[in-house]
């Protein structure tokens, strides 16, 4: 079945069955590889992306589900001012150690922070536990989210 898809701000046309997660609809039919695969039950976070601004695990949500939602993967995070600072602090702060969750904590990171601006440790803990990080890397993710959240309060004093 043929559907229409805004990903990035950009309409694809997607001629897949509606019951296909949108992780290879993403990666398979569009070519966009930055969103990965990782556990395939929505458990580990390395597929998340946005779906209307919202953190969503794109191994367990087909294509048919997606309606006229705005789907933004990793590709367009930069597109967004939050999605620029934590990509700049990311690499500033050597967050990343093999890189293969690192997609999708950003991903989570940045609607974090767009829910929450000003988030404690222990909100960033809390709403970043579903990311799974095998080389551990918590502590700097944490801290780099922090960085950028406490920039973000100073910029709007």
């Amino acid at each position: 079945m043929a559907y229409q898809v805004r990903i990035n701000g950009e309409l694809r046309e997607l001629d897949v069955p509606e019951d296909m997660p949108l992780l290879w609809a993403i990666r398979n039919e569009i070519g966009l590889l930055g969103t990965k695969f990782g556990c395939g039950m929505g458990l580990c976070g390395a597929c998340t992306v946005h779906v209307d601004g919202v953190a969503q695990r794109s191994c367990s949500l087909p294509v048919g589900s997606i309606g006229t939602a705005e789907v933004t993967t990793i590709e367009g995070l930069g597109d967004t001012e939050i999605g620029r600072a934590l990509q700049q602090v990311w690499v500033e702060e050597d967050v990343m150690q093999c890189g293969y969750c690192q997609a999708g904590q950003l991903m989570n990171a940045s609607a974090l922070l767009k829910r929450n601006p000003a988030p404690n440790a222990r909100q960033i803990d809390a709403a970043m536990s579903g990311n799974i990080c095998r080389c551990a890397c918590y502590t700097r993710i944490r801290d780099a989210i922090a960085q950028v959240a406490d920039k973000g309060a100073k910029a709007n004093v």
